[in-house]
């Protein structure tokens, strides 16, 4: 199925749908309570999340049905939303030497943090599903205002890769410091410092130790269904995962259809027979985790 949202994760979504649904018609009553979050703000760091696990929604074991390949991921890197404002001087463009591009005043800076990119991402964990585990990446460049003048001011915003262990704030000063020390070789940014402030989502990293009895649970359920034992792999994305193991205290992996290559794509995509198979595995594990009355 073709459509925005399908893998990320509408598809999660109605397989957790899918599941109670399931249980209900067949008549099962569930000796141990099972619940669902629906929860927004996942994307921007997860506020929905965390004031669902403050009010007291907790459990003993929780599923992240996030697209996963029908791997299970016991653990995700974080990412930080940044912004990175470099001053200029305007000035006529057909007498650009009498002002200071802040386009051009960028450049060796984004040079140097792709630079950072690859010493963060030396010989990254097997496990990880993608080649840069911990990317950094510009998403937005917004720089003057008017196609004859020099630009006096660029903003530039992007998501920065934590790693898994790091303390965010750590990682903050960490990429502040190469923005700073190509400030200092340069004799303009030198005098015009670029600011760097931390808006929009902030995720830490999180993880499920993986001798941990969930990952087998899920494992052999999925077995029971048909399906092959899944391999066990990390995320390389932010999640929800870090705020219910670390607030709420309660071992969480994910695992759902899709592939996260999908997910914000042209042409995402969900393959139905892999989120009948999750669906499955899913209504399973709630039978054995929660157990049924007579």
């Amino acid at each position: 199925m073709y459509g925005r949202g399908t893998c990320d994760m509408k598809a999660g979504a109605a397989a957790n749908l899918a599941v109670l649904r399931t249980l209900h018609a067949a008549g099962v009553r569930l000796e141990r309570p099972l619940a669902l979050h629906f929860v927004v703000g996942e994307e921007d760091g997860g506020l929905g999340a965390f004031a669902t696990l403050r009010r007291g929604h907790i459990g003993e074991a929780a599923v992240i049905t996030e697209p996963t390949s029908a791997k299970i991921l016991t653990a995700t890197a974080g990412a930080l939303t940044f912004r990175i404002e470099v001053a200029g001087r305007s000035a006529h463009g057909s007498m650009r030497k009498e002002g200071v591009s802040a386009f051009e005043a960028f450049l060796p800076i984004h040079a140097a943090l792709m630079g950072f990119e690859a010493e963060r991402n030396r010989d990254p964990d097997p496990l990880f599903v993608g080649e840069v585990p911990y990317a950094l990446s510009v998403g937005m460049v917004t720089a003057g205002e008017w196609s004859s003048n020099v630009p006096d001011r660029l903003v530039a915003e992007g998501r920065f890769g934590v790693q898994i262990g790091e303390d965010p704030r750590l990682a903050r000063a960490r990429f502040e410091d190469v923005v700073n020390e190509v400030a200092v070789k340069d004799p303009w940014l030198r005098e015009n410092r670029p600011i760097v402030t931390w808006p929009g989502g902030q995720f830490a990293s999180g993880s499920t130790d993986a001798d941990h009895p969930l990952i087998g649970e899920v494992s052999t359920a999925v077995a029971a269904t048909g399906g092959a034992h899944p391999p066990l792999a990390a995320g390389v994305y932010g999640s929800d995962l870090r705020l219910y193991t670390g607030i709420g205290g309660i071992p969480t992996l994910h695992y759902g259809p899709g592939d996260i290559a999908d997910a914000h794509a042209p042409l995402e995509k969900v393959d139905l027979d892999q989120l009948v198979q999750v669906t499955r595995a899913l209504t399973v594990l709630a039978l054995r985790r929660c157990g049924t009355l007579g």
